[in-house]
């Protein structure tokens, strides 16, 4: 079996091209003119702006099979390495929160928030991080299974899936009150995307990530098509009983973002690494992380200042003296954000400036 070790440059660049994505989506112009693929489903179904947060835990995992394989067969002592996960893992996790603690202290309309991306992002790692240190590969499907299964389970003992009433808002409103993210005014109830319960689907996500690498360090790539056609039709036939739900992060979903995110490894896995095509994307990729965060706080800093009332005045009237669509002057801004960001991290990487948490 081939046991691949080096950096493979088509995970930074998929890696890269993911949070480009997410950075683009997340910061349009004007919040309310935004076209409707970059807008995340109201509630049901899946939009392409519905595969970003997929597909990066998937990396996740992908990159964790990457890191701890080659080091478990060179020696290192799996406790040190469940050590420096759960320290990483940590880091992320208290940098998601310090976040929304910085929007909720600077933005008076803001209320705070407890779980969000990074924090499911560092709960992912840590799970993952376990099953690839202590777990073999059967252990890993039969984890996926469970926990697709197992959730499935519990989200039909809840009842209804509608907004506000089923299980996962039930139980997040439970755990940490009005610190979610979006509170009904009518009931008192809450939402959160990124709340504790679904984390448990999140986790799965990354497993399929996991399998994803261990089959790509082992010289298994074209496994990768098989699985994510295989993964993708289930899904597909499973959404007529269980609909594709990003704010529950349904199996389904599961199934069908994982699916896909396989066919993207792999594809860009033959172009990138077998073929020599220019990794674009890496950039992003390698600061993942730093470019992310920073967008985030960048964000917040831009409204807490007074900057974005008059850039949104600024684009409307633009648009208004153009006869444009506004919709048009939004995605430039996002696309014109992604650009000062890519910036930032062309010149991080030229002076070999990486950011590891």
């Amino acid at each position: 079996m081939s046991t691949t070790s080096t950096r493979l440059s088509s995970i930074d660049a998929l890696r890269g091209c993911t949070v480009a994505a997410m950075l683009l989506v997340n910061d349009p112009g004007l919040e309310a003119h935004v076209y409707a693929p970059l807008e995340h489903a109201a509630w049901n179904g899946c939009t392409p702006t519905d595969l970003i947060f997929p597909f990066f835990l998937f990396i996740v995992g992908v990159s964790t099979a990457l890191a701890f394989e080659p080091r478990l067969e060179q020696g290192v002592s799996p406790g040190l390495l469940t050590r420096q996960a759960m320290q990483r893992a940590l880091r992320i996790l208290l940098l998601g929160v310090a976040i929304n603690v910085l929007e909720w202290w600077l933005i008076p309309e803001a209320h705070l928030r407890l779980p969000g991306v990074l924090q499911r992002i560092g709960l992912c790692f840590a799970g993952t991080s376990l099953f690839a240190l202590y777990a073999q590969p059967r252990t890993w499907w039969t984890a996926i299974v469970f926990l697709l299964l197992g959730y499935w389970g519990l989200l039909w003992a809840g009842g209804s899936l509608d907004p506000w009433v089923n299980l996962v808002d039930r139980f997040d409103s439970t755990v940490f009150g009005r610190a979610v993210y979006q509170i009904d005014a009518g009931t008192g109830r809450g939402h959160d995307p990124e709340g504790l319960l679904g984390t448990l689907p999140s986790l799965a996500t990354s497993l399929l990530g996991l399998c994803a690498g261990h089959w790509l360090r082992g010289g298994h790539a074209r496994r990768l098509i098989g699985a994510g056609l295989a993964a993708s039709l289930v899904a597909l036939a499973w959404s007529h009983w269980l609909p594709f739900n990003k704010n529950l992060w349904t199996p389904s979903f599961v199934l069908w973002t994982g699916g896909l995110a396989m066919l993207a490894l792999w594809l860009f896995h033959y172009l990138i690494d077998q073929r020599g095509w220019r990794p674009l994307g890496r950039r992003f990729g390698v600061n993942a992380l730093a470019a992310y965060a920073g967008a985030e706080i960048m964000q917040i800093l831009i409204p807490a200042s007074g900057l974005q009332a008059a850039i949104e005045s600024l684009l409307t009237a633009r648009s208004s003296a153009q006869h444009a669509d506004p919709r048009l002057f939004s995605l430039g801004y996002a696309i014109a954000f992604v650009a000062l960001w890519w910036l930032i991290v062309f010149v991080m990487d030229r002076k070999r400036i990486y950011v590891r948490l």
